[in-house]
């Protein structure tokens, strides 16, 4: 036995430990065997298992609190099970029925194909990508869907709504209001929780006269204008990224310059978006409080603080 476990390289405890399985079970007992407990210290009693399902039996529409109530009342001398253990009896048995969750999914609003300048404008969040410094960049992009002029192109550290207001207000002061914008269903654009998917950032744009258009979830074609400008941004100025958000946004700038007057479009007869852009006819303006005759308090609806 020594020179046997000296030639596999184990313990002659371990190498008596093999020979005496192999005496009792034969060559099945050379492999690996389970390593499952023989016992488990807090097992639920099969007599007691057997009268959760005896009470579900009975009472097929009752739940765990109302059968653990039971057990308590019929067997109080006994260590009653949690209603979690319970339900996991019921459970492995094939007694409970999981309700599906019902989620609130986003749907798409009607989309108009225009043909006039300034009558709707396009907004996302190219994905994000990391800096030198390792902190992420979320640009905000906004685009004329007629004349595929670049509006905006602003390096956010995050997509909260705050940061979107400062970007779009900028942009209704240069270029004036669009009769409409086309995004996507997230944030901040859309909220799940809110009425019909009003944002602030929603809501702060009805009153200025902007219609809402919102592409269809998973459907990103429905934007395609814009995804394919995004894609131009990410091989011309992202492509390896800049150290810093200073340093990140002086690439955009340079990119949206030579995207609206020195690049030249199929879809413009060869013409470069600033060529055939024109600002809105509609100023910016932050609308005035509404009084309401019915009682003495103003409403504002002009920007969220």
């Amino acid at each position: 036995m020594t020179s046997v476990c000296r030639e596999f390289g184990i313990s002659r405890k371990t190498g008596y430990k093999i020979f005496s399985r192999y005496k009792e079970l034969g060559l099945d007992g050379l492999y690996d065997q389970s390593r499952r407990p023989l016992r488990y210290a807090n097992q639920l009693p099969f007599q007691v298992e057997s009268r959760i399902l005896a009470i579900k039996k009975e009472r097929p529409i009752w739940g765990a609190a109302k059968i653990r109530e039971k057990l308590i009342r019929e067997y109080p001398q006994i260590r009653t099970p949690a209603k979690s253990t319970v339900h996991a009896v019921l459970e492995q048995h094939g007694l409970v029925k999981r309700r599906k969750r019902r989620r609130c999914r986003a749907q798409g609003t009607p989309l108009n194909n225009v043909h006039r300048p300034n009558a709707l404008c396009c907004a996302d969040y190219k994905g994000e990508f990391k800096l030198g410094n390792k902190r992420y960049c979320y640009p905000l992009t906004i685009t004329n869907y007629r004349t595929r002029y670049l509006l905006a192109c602003d390096a956010l550290d995050s997509t909260k709504e705050d940061y979107a207001f400062t970007v779009f207000e900028r942009t209704f002061k240069d270029f004036g209001l669009p009769n409409a914008i086309r995004t996507d269903n997230g944030i901040p654009f859309s909220s799940r929780t809110a009425f019909f998917g009003l944002s602030r950032l929603a809501v702060w744009w009805l009153p200025l006269g902007i219609a809402i258009e919102r592409i269809k979830p998973g459907n990103p074609q429905q934007n395609g204008r814009h995804e394919r400008m995004h894609l131009t941004l990410k091989q011309e100025a992202t492509k390896p990224a800049s150290f810093n958000f200073l340093q990140q946004q002086e690439r955009f700038d340079d990119f949206m310059e030579i995207y609206n007057n020195d690049r030249p479009r199929q879809a413009l007869n060869m013409k470069f978006p600033g060529e055939v852009s024109t600002p809105s006819p509609r100023a910016f303006r932050q609308p005035e409080p509404r009084k309401y005759p019915f009682h003495d308090r103003t409403i504002r609806v002009t920007r969220p603080p």
